[in-house]
């Protein structure tokens, strides 16, 4: 049986609403829930404030996000040409070092990637990548210190497309957030649920060596395999949960999806109950605070039975994206990442009509972040651009839109 094609829609929201949520949670990260209330009044953070790069700006969460998927896309162009597949983590990493070397934010004296390139030269260009033109993708706009370390390492070795970090042989002993908030691209184009784990573990131990993190990134990514494929949030996360749980060293990342369960089996979380599964700065405490709030969303909408209407709740879908995420991000810790982590669930789930025109309107890398989702979209659908007279990929696959 074909493996069904990721939805372009889901595929959208989930880049969309991880980079709205990212943006919306960015200017109280780190703050507890007092001040935030101090600052913004008794509901909170509301809509997207002034933060250190501006209103509605990412940071680096959505900067990896955005490489990973274009890499991802790039590596399967380059399978589709070449007929072998098994860069794509390779070519994952050589993005991330190019982040890091324009960036400047870290490792900032090691040399630039060089060595071959992770595509044959004579091969289609591909998609146009991300980091063409100023902006801010060539802004810096933070990083993790474990992420920068790592890569580093991987810098100075001069191999950019030879994976440092992997599952067998890790870099480091961090379990960070930052190895699961950039992995899921991960569940766009791969075969299978349980492919998409494994891919997303591996591309996590590129910078992150614990097992915590490399399987809440392999659980995040297998989720959203099944969401951008029409899937149910609990049905998806079920299976992924099925995956993560025949993997040794799975034991604090279930007991923190058992805790999200729980909290959200008693009704709509509130903050003090967020604040209970953890700050978000460890990759299994982001992924709780988050999945729970996405397993509430149902709860956040505003039912549409009209005549007329696309379905029901439609009309009340950008409740559950404006709710979901002002829930999210009002929470005393790592507050952008529990935001695009489940920005990403909620718009893999829902789509981009999950979120409030004004905030997608107002994101900084609207264009940028759809542009790239039609990128995934059309390599990852039924029919590719393909050359039926020569085999391979078509020689038009070069979108405009980074141009």
């Amino acid at each position: 049986m074909r493996t069904p094609s990721p939805l372009p829609d889901r595929l959208s929201g989930c880049l969309l609403g991880g980079a709205v949520g990212d943006a919306l949670g960015a200017p109280v990260e780190g703050l507890g829930l007092d001040q935030i209330h101090e600052r913004y009044g008794g509901r909170g953070l509301t809509e997207y404030a002034e933060g250190s790069y501006g209103v509605g700006a990412i940071t680096d969460e959505t900067q990896l996000t955005l490489l990973t998927s274009d890499a991802l896309v790039r590596a399967s162009v380059r399978a589709r040409d070449k007929g072998i597949g098994g860069a794509s983590v390779g070519m994952v990493q050589t993005a991330y070092l190019e982040w890091a070397r324009i960036h400047g934010s870290g490792p900032d004296t090691a040399p630039a990637p060089s060595g071959p390139s992770p595509a044959d030269p004579t091969a289609p260009a591909g998609p146009a990548g991300p980091w063409n033109g100023p902006g801010p993708l060539h802004t810096p706009r933070g990083y993790g210190a474990a992420t920068v370390a790592a890569l580093r390492k991987a810098a100075a070795r001069n191999e950019p497309g030879l994976p440092l970090g992997t599952v067998t042989e890790p870099v480091n002993n961090s379990k960070g957030c930052a190895a699961v908030v950039r992995t899921a691209p991960c569940g766009f184009g791969t075969v299978s649920a349980e492919y998409a784990f494994e891919l997303a573990e591996q591309v996590a131990a590129l910078t992150h060596g614990h097992r915590t993190a490399q399987l809440a990134a392999g659980v995040f990514a297998a989720t959203v395999w099944g969401l951008v494929r029409g899937g149910e949030l609990p049905g998806s996360l079920a299976r992924a949960r099925d995956l993560l749980e025949a993997r040794r060293g799975h034991g604090e990342v279930s007991r923190a999806l058992d805790s999200a369960a729980s909290v959200a089996a008693r009704g709509v979380p509130d903050a003090w109950d967020l604040a209970g599964l953890g700050d978000g700065w460890t990759s299994e405490e982001a992924l709780a605070v988050a999945v729970c709030v996405a397993l509430r969303a149902e709860d956040l909408t505003v039912p549409d039975t009209s005549p007329g209407s696309r379905g029901p709740g439609h009309r009340g879908l950008p409740e559950a994206g404006r709710h979901g995420l002002r829930l999210a991000v009002n929470h005393s810790g790592d507050s952008d990442t529990i935001g695009a982590l489940c920005g990403n669930l909620l718009g893999a789930r829902y789509g981009v009509h999950a979120f409030p025109g004004h905030w997608q309107s107002q994101l900084e890398v609207r264009d940028r972040v759809l542009g790239l989702a039609a990128d995934a979209a059309l390599e990852y659908g039924p029919c590719p651009p393909a050359s039926l007279e020569h085999g391979g990929v078509h020689e038009s696959w070069a979108p405009s839109c980074f141009g």
